[in-house]
């Protein structure tokens, strides 16, 4: 096998080099002076309405577009205050179904913005005056060969001027109705509720109601704990307000299959200066075997008195991360043990989200020297569609303030339940390795539960064996060894792989998490339909996911995006017959900011990933990418926001391309260059160069079509062209490992 090559060089950056274009209706598009008539109208009915109501201190709309839009067709100038972009006051985003005239439902967005009355009063004026153009000089219709006539100098502005029509045309264009939309479902328990934010902070807003609010019962500044009266309060005087809303109290699904209990004893030599692995779950006994290797906290109230239940589900999580090998032979992934911070933050029967979502951050900024954090505990309840759940929320958050990265359970489905269940909180947070489980046939387990998030997200990411039927996998339990089965069971074995990877390789958790990603999809993906098992099985040995076949070369690299683009043209691929016999692949990994009262439109930051040959267009060179990507390539590049998202995974964190093995595939043509490029550009969905200096991984492999090994020859093409190459050789990293935590005795 090979070793997995690390490429060290300067990546170029670049600033956007493209300019705005003129303001133009897309091919074939129409807008009448009735349908400006009638968004007119329904914005003054909202004037009148928020003229009486008076309570938020301006005014809220929700935008009900034609479609899934992106952001260069979102309200460009409808809707904004005075001097800034409309797209600053979005409070919320939501897909929406609805039939079109074939009857196939056709999904779109719904954003919901909160104005001033004078920008209300503004976009009125827009668009009364836009109305009398279309009247006047167009016949009550514009085109799009209008506005090109337009855009070339044909136009009377003395209505309105040429700029602020052309707005108005285009997004009346895309508009199909503004409204006041209500959160009309009854909401009976206690919640945690997302409001949206106004022009009045929350606390005095609801005091406005008659709901007391204290600081405690606050998230953050509009996502809060409700009881069931305040909550019916609030939706009889302003469900206006609710965003989104919870159950607090989940129920956890894992002690639905009884446990077996096996017979042995097995002993554990003392611990010395292993890697630390952190768990927060239910409670942990320190009375088993591997308790040395276990520093245990407990973190529920110390008023809450404990039975024996509680016990069992986080002592058998902690087992297969200090020593789950021992027990399960033909799990052996040669990553050895690990010690564990083991964080009692739940009960068996269930747990306060609000409660957790305070606890999760205290703890992880307690312990900044963990980086690896396996959270077994997920909710029965289903995902929202439209938002991501508060406690994935945090999670996304705490990973990009404390560079640490979330290993977490899928979620089981219960005995009683059936059909598909969409997975539970917080197996939709998006920055964190989300795991499913398989049986040992690689076929998704009975309990499985499943994706997608946001009606788009890949989650889970990967899957791994977390037992089924009667072939289980067995754990140690307060009361000895047992045999369980579930998601739970299945996630930290990816966490100790997870460990191996970041503590004794020393890979960043951007390059591990993408590495993982890269060996579960190998070369033959299947489940872009299902949901089920993410990207696919990660393979059991360790040495499978640092090595790469004979035939193949791998090598991975890193870096900081500080422009728009981030780029090298400057990879030597091996060739022969002046061809590259190669079939290629590339896995990229981020954690992006996100914003959860944007709904849909959750993540910040985009990383466009371009990946293949360097050639000649136009006298430029550019790069011909492997998954035929044209997206911000110079020109008119045709494609649709829902496509966009669908073919390159636009606004995902993770992206994975790569080419299908086929028999009778032919080497590739090289062009004059011979060299291959990568390229990520990076866009952002609110405020400007907010992804400046957001770090990526990139796992990149190439595989000979004829199954010669060139990877020799490529590594003495990098150190030609400029790179610094370093073979990933196991052996000298735990060596070196050892040396460095090593506890050195002053005489």
């Amino acid at each position: 096998m090979n070793n997995i090559l690390h490429l060290r060089g300067k990546f170029q950056q670049r600033k956007n080099p493209n300019a705005f274009g003129p303001v133009n209706l897309p091919k074939g598009a129409r807008v009448t002076a009735d349908h400006i008539a009638a968004i007119k109208k329904q914005l003054t009915d909202l004037e009148d309405y928020w003229m009486k109501e008076q309570t938020i201190g301006g005014v809220l709309v929700s935008v009900h577009y034609k479609c899934i839009v992106a952001k260069s067709n979102r309200l460009q100038i409808l809707l904004g205050e005075k001097g800034t972009h409309p797209n600053l006051s979005i409070r919320g985003a939501k897909f929406v179904d609805e039939y079109n005239k074939q009857n196939k439902v056709v999904k779109k967005h719904v954003f919901t913005y909160f104005i001033s009355f004078e920008a209300l009063r503004k976009s009125i004026e827009y668009l009364e005056k836009c109305q009398k153009v279309l009247i006047s000089h167009y016949n009550g219709e514009i085109t799009d060969k209008d506005t090109l006539l337009i855009n070339s100098g044909k136009y009377k502005d003395n209505i309105m001027p040429k700029s602020i029509f052309l707005k108005v045309i285009v997004d009346a264009n895309y508009v199909e109705n503004f409204q006041l939309d209500r959160a009309d479902e009854k909401i009976r328990e206690q919640s945690i509720v997302t409001i949206y934010r106004t022009g009045v902070g929350t606390a005095e807003l609801l005091r406005k109601f008659g709901i007391d609010m204290v600081s405690a019962k606050m998230i953050d500044e509009t996502t809060l704990r409700l009881d069931p009266g305040e909550i019916e309060i609030l939706q009889n005087n302003a469900s206006y307000l609710i965003a989104m809303y919870v159950k607090n109290f989940a129920e956890i699904v894992f002690n639905d299959i009884e446990s077996e209990k096996q017979e042995g004893v097995i002993t554990i030599p003392k611990p010395q200066n292993e890697p630390i692995v952190g768990v927060i779950d239910t409670q942990f006994d320190e009375r088993v075997y591997f308790h040395e290797w276990v520093k245990y906290e407990r973190k529920v109230d110390l008023d809450i008195t404990l039975d024996q239940r509680d016990y069992f589900h986080g002592t058998a999580v902690s087992s297969i991360i200090v020593d789950g090998p021992a027990f399960n032979p033909k799990l052996e992934d040669g990553c050895g043990r690990f010690r564990v911070r083991h964080f009692g933050a739940a009960t068996a029967g269930g747990f306060s989200s609000f409660t957790i979502l305070k606890m999760i951050r205290d703890i992880v900024a307690g312990n900044r020297d963990i980086k690896i954090w396996n959270l077994s505990l997920g909710s029965a309840m289903e995902i929202d569609p439209n938002f991501i759940s508060p406690e994935a929320a945090e999670l996304d958050r705490i990973q990009c303030e404390y560079d640490v990265i979330f290993v977490v359970a899928g979620t089981n489905k219960s005995k009683k339940a059936t059909g598909n269940i969409k997975i539970g909180a917080p197996a939709d947070s998006l920055n964190s390795l989300v795991v499913n489980a398989v049986d040992f046939q690689g076929k998704p387990a009975s309990y499985t539960r499943k994706g997608p998030v946001l009606s788009f997200f890949y989650k889970p990411d990967i899957c791994y064996y977390g037992g089924d039927g009667d072939d289980k996998i067995i754990v140690c339990e307060p009361l000895g060894m047992a045999s369980v089965c579930g998601t739970s069971f299945a996630a930290p074995w990816i966490a100790r792989k997870m460990a191996y990877l970041i503590h004794i390789v020393g890979l960043s958790r951007e390059v591990a998490k993408a590495l993982i990603i890269d060996s579960a999809a190998g070369w033959n993906r299947q489940d872009n339909i299902s949901y089920a098992m993410g990207y696919g099985i990660v393979p059991k040995r360790i040495e499978e996911i640092i090595h790469s076949k004979d035939d193949e070369i791998r090598f991975i690299m890193s870096g900081t995006i500080d422009e728009y683009e981030t780029y090298t043209y400057n990879i030597p691929v091996p060739q022969e017959m002046n061809a590259h016999p190669y079939f290629a692949k590339a896995t990229l990994a981020y954690f992006s900011g996100s914003d959860r009262n944007q709904g849909v439109d959750y993540t910040s930051t985009e990383m466009d990933l371009h990946f293949g040959r360097i050639m000649e267009k136009d006298k430029k060179a550019v790069i011909k990418a492997i998954d035929y990507n044209k997206q911000a390539e110079e020109g008119i590049q045709s494609i649709y926001e829902e496509d966009a998202r669908r073919l390159y995974r636009k606004w995902d964190n993770v992206k994975h391309i790569s080419e299908a093995l086929k028999d009778n595939a032919r080497p590739r043509k090289a062009y004059p260059s011979g060299l291959w490029g990568l390229s990520i550009k990076t866009k952002e969905r609110l405020a400007p160069k907010a992804g400046r200096g957001l770090r990526f991984g990139i796992v990149v492999t190439l595989k000979e079509m004829n199954g010669v090994n060139r990877i020799d020859e490529f590594i003495k093409l990098c150190m030609v062209r400029g790179w610094l190459v370093n073979s990933i050789d196991v052996q000298s990293h735990i060596d070196l490992y050892s040396k460095i935590e090593e506890d050195i005795e002053f005489e």
